[in-house]
């Protein structure tokens, strides 16, 4: 069936020959020439030079990727069986993925209705460089992380904005009399409260009453200890999820050792195939393996010992 065809080449990672490989290959070399295309495009003198090709190209990747997300469209019906093929596509169209690709092409025929800025067009091209998501599993790993932790970050965002408005009443209160060009209200005063408390400090708008340095030390402080809890959360997300993918890749192994179905020196193409769908470096899965290994000689040894512990006449145990 053509539709169960397309949804195995486009949507079912286990699916893998050598069309499906060939077509990945040029559907990512077309998001990089993308990328490389708005920023060359973005010289001036090579636009005008050579602005009929990059055009002729917009055009040829916008009909690849609206082909592309057509037939996705119609192919997710093959997802769930159970289901009927309008709730599959349903389900497939609010996905981060589908919501990926449909930025990629969109701002491109809302130029027919709303004419853009051509160099704000340009630019809302790099939304493409999203695409790589899928074909990456470095990406998506850390999009899983981020869409598992997305309460500890918004907790961190609720915080940080909370901290924008006090720390910029308090420098509007302490400051606006003796410098009420720069710090004329509290909105104002945002701007030096968002880069002292991401203590980057651009030093255009700074205190200079004891009191407004005093608070601006104050929120600096604050400010390193505020920045670095996104990285911690990031951290942590992204080694539990290894740690996640690591038991899940040994919990695999065990299963096709009980049903005999794999052997660790003969099959290193079936390893490798399992090992990339997990996600996980070539030393980790090695690791892996040799743990099993070893479980499995203990194993071996163990039974072995067993069976001549006890006497083969009498079967009492022997003692040791």
């Amino acid at each position: 069936m053509l539709r169960k065809f397309v949804y195995n080449i486009l949507h079912n990672d286990d699916y893998e020959t050598r069309f499906s490989r060939g077509l990945n290959i040029f559907l990512i070399a077309l998001i990089m020439t993308n990328a490389a295309a708005v920023l060359i495009e973005s010289i001036q003198k090579y636009y005008e030079l050579y602005h009929h090709y990059f055009y002729y190209f917009e055009l040829f990747s916008i009909v690849v990727f609206s082909l592309e997300y057509i037939l996705r469209f119609w192919s997710i019906a093959e997802a769930n069986s159970f289901e009927s093929p309008w709730k599959n596509r349903m389900k497939w169209v609010t996905s981060g993925g589908a919501i990926i690709d449909l930025l990629a092409i969109l701002p491109a025929y809302l130029n027919f209705f709303v004419h853009f800025d051509l160099r704000f067009l340009r630019i809302l091209r790099l939304l493409r460089l999203l695409k790589l998501t899928r074909y990456f599993v470095s990406l998506q790993i850390l999009l899983r992380v981020i869409e598992r932790e997305k309460g500890s970050f918004q907790a961190v965002i609720f915080i940080l904005v909370i901290m924008i408005i006090l720390a910029a009443a308090g420098v509007y209160l302490i400051e606006s009399r003796v410098q009420p060009e720069v710090f004329s209200s509290i909105p104002a005063s945002m701007w030096w409260a968002v880069v002292t408390l991401t203590t980057v400090g651009y030093g255009d708008v700074t205190p200079v009453t004891p009191l407004g340095r005093f608070l601006g030390a104050l929120i600096t402080i604050l400010g390193v200890g505020l920045a670095a809890l996104p990285a911690g959360i990031l951290a942590n997300g992204l080694a539990n999820e290894l740690e996640l993918r690591k038991q899940e890749l040994e919990l695999r192994f065990r299963e096709l050792i009980q049903n005999s179905e794999i052997d660790f020196i003969l099959e290193k193409e079936k390893i490798e195939e399992i090992r990339k769908e997990v996600g996980l470096t070539s030393e980790q899965t090695q690791d892996i393996i040799l743990q099993l290994i070893r479980e499995q000689k203990e194993e071996s040894l163990k039974q072995e010992r067993d069976q001549y512990a006890y006497c083969p006449h009498c079967g009492k145990k022997l003692p040791e």
